[in-house]
């Protein structure tokens, strides 16, 4: 029990480690939140847009040989 508690302690540095690791772990996490959050968000706008575009591919008359 001892070792953890000195594990923990740091030598004296884990009142500054411990919360510095934490506040990097939140940080990350906000960072991932966000960005799944940004990626929906673009995801969203652009799927009109691929439907309306698939849409005018198929109304498009294929271009061949004309007859003069």
């Amino acid at each position: 029990m001892s070792t953890l508690n000195e594990f923990l302690n740091m030598g004296g540095y884990g009142a500054f480690v411990w919360p510095s690791y934490g506040v990097s772990a939140l940080i990350l996490i906000c960072l991932i939140v966000l960005s799944i959050r940004h990626l929906r968000k673009i995801e969203r706008e652009l799927k009109p847009l691929e439907t309306d575009r698939k849409s005018r591919r198929r109304r498009k008359v294929p271009t061949g040989d004309t007859v003069q």
